[in-house]
């Protein structure tokens, strides 16, 4: 039988989906000092806050599990039992090209030259040049250019409420998308990379402006709650960071601030509408 809804539960379940358009990167880059040295060898001014921002588009990633068929346990049964997880080969983001720098292009270029140990200029102690007759390569152990960090964070327009955020694990880029130019009317120019990975941990996310609500909580008190107030907290004798002395005042209970040790700042302390911060 159908299960009756009312408008409240519609409005409450229905009324507020998720948008695809709010969400952030981090781009995470190889930690040891040859890979940033190199970056200044080849010319490319790195600034991770500028990279994280051009990005506009990105992938949630997925994954699947590997299952084991099995035929002979139960009389024309089959079963299927779960052995592996499995992730996505890789995720790819778009970046927009700045006209300045053209940062996302000349970033991920350098870092894939890094991991097979390229330079334009001459290498003495290694290889030869990029440009050299006699050019060849050899990749770089996987520890020297792999990545920790690389986040991809969804949230909503208003800040509230929870995030997704998906922390990837040992990421490097894999491809860089050709880039069509044209004569036709102009457009922004973007740039796509595939990043790789071994798996992701979808973290316990919670938007920053949501511990900042919880941290700041209203009350509106009556006359006689707020003089009751007013006389603790004004009272020089009374210590406000001891809040265990007083859980309740004027039937407002002081028991969540109490077990974490905050402290109450008083302010207004003549209007209707008292404020408690929580801090």
């Amino acid at each position: 039988m159908p299960t009756k809804r009312t408008v409240a539960d519609i409005k409450s379940n229905l009324l507020r989906p998720a948008l695809t358009s709010h969400f952030e990167v981090e781009i995470a880059a190889p930690s040891n000092g040859e890979f940033a040295n190199f970056l200044k060898d080849n010319g490319v001014n790195y600034k991770q806050e500028q990279l994280n921002l051009l990005c506009s588009e990105a992938t949630l990633p997925g994954s699947r599990l590997a299952t084991l068929e099995i035929n002979n346990d139960f009389t024309g049964v089959t079963e299927r039992h779960a052995y592996r997880r499995v992730y996505d080969e890789g995720i790819d983001f778009t970046f927009y090209v700045d006209a300045k720098n053209y940062l996302p292009i000349r970033f991920f270029e350098t870092w894939i030259k890094f991991i097979v140990d390229e330079s334009i200029g001459k290498q003495t102690s290694k290889n030869s040049g990029s440009k050299d007759s006699h050019y060849f390569y050899r990749a770089r152990y996987v520890e020297e250019y792999v990545a920790s960090g690389l986040k991809v964070i969804k949230f909503e327009r208003d800040y509230t409420g929870q995030t997704l955020e998906y922390e990837f694990i040992r990421s490097f880029p894999t491809a860089v998308t050709s880039i069509p130019i044209s004569y036709d009317s102009s457009s922004l120019l973007k740039c796509t990379v595939t990043m790789t990975y071994i798996r992701y941990v979808l973290n316990q996310g919670s938007n920053k402006n949501q511990e900042e609500n919880q941290a700041s909580k209203n009350f509106n008190l009556t006359n006689e709650q707020l003089a009751a107030l007013n006389a603790q907290a004004f009272n020089p004798n009374i210590n406000l960071s001891s809040l265990g002395n007083f859980t309740t005042t004027g039937g407002v209970n002081y028991n969540p601030a109490a077990a974490t040790g905050n402290t109450i700042n008083v302010k207004d302390a003549y209007s209707g509408n008292y404020t408690l911060n929580l801090k």
